[in-house]
């Protein structure tokens, strides 16, 4: 039976590209109404990430116009559900469920690129999710019966001493799609030390080199959150 993962193939291209950020990495999703009745009480969060911590804009390649600026703490997302499935996580790019941060999207030439730098009290164990990632390497997914495949294959991510890092490519297609129509494809770069994770993805064919301008992002946050 195929994992319901709720990525339509026939909205693969707006929800995944038009907003790969928020979906796929913003950890809100939809609160039961008892449990957002037993939240009312605030709960120390992990401390603000200021924008700064951000790459500047002009470090992005290309020189983009436009920079879309959001804070994960207020960015909901739609399809950020748990669906019972040991992939779903892997699928949707779950790395983060709850903290503090900034993030921003883009339009570069080929596709997007968005970038996340948090700090969180529950970090992602970044050895656990590449497992993960090697188990769900091809997965069938579904939207209301219209299937998908996912097809992610984990690569060696860049060398950061003191963090742990993640770097894998996700490609999402129609089965029996023609090997000549390329699917939809996602890159995601992650490094990660104490309570703090910065996540670079990029969707579709930018020619962008993510590693190198993961590590560029990590050295420029991580000063700034104490690391």
């Amino acid at each position: 039976m195929p994992a319901r993962i709720r990525f339509s193939p026939a909205r693969a291209a707006v929800l995944l590209i038009a907003a790969a950020a928020v979906t796929t990495i913003s950890p809100a999703g939809r609160a039961a109404p008892a449990i957002r009745a037993a939240a009312t009480t605030p709960v120390p969060g992990p401390p603000a990430v200021p924008p700064a911590a951000l790459l500047p804009p002009e470090a992005i390649p290309g020189r983009p116009a436009t920079r879309a600026v959001f804070d994960i703490a207020t960015a909901l997302s739609t399809s950020d559900r748990m669906d019972g499935t040991a992939c779903a996580d892997v699928v949707h790019g779950r790395l983060l469920r709850a903290g503090t941060g900034q993030g921003f999207q883009t339009t570069v030439a080929g596709g997007q690129v968005s970038e996340l730098v948090a700090r969180t009290p529950h970090p992602p164990d970044l050895a656990a999710w590449t497992a993960q990632a090697r188990r769900c390497g091809q997965v069938t997914v579904d939207d209301q019966d219209l299937p998908a495949v996912s097809t992610t294959t984990v690569t060696a991510p860049p060398a950061v001493p003191g963090a742990q890092t993640l770097s894998y490519q996700q490609v999402l297609t129609l089965p029996g799609q023609p090997a000549a129509v390329p699917g939809l494809r996602l890159r995601t770069v992650a490094i990660a030390a104490g309570d703090v994770l910065v996540l670079l993805r990029d969707a579709g064919p930018t020619g962008l080199d993510l590693d190198t301008l993961a590590v560029a992002a990590w050295q420029h946050a991580a000063p700034r959150l104490g690391r």
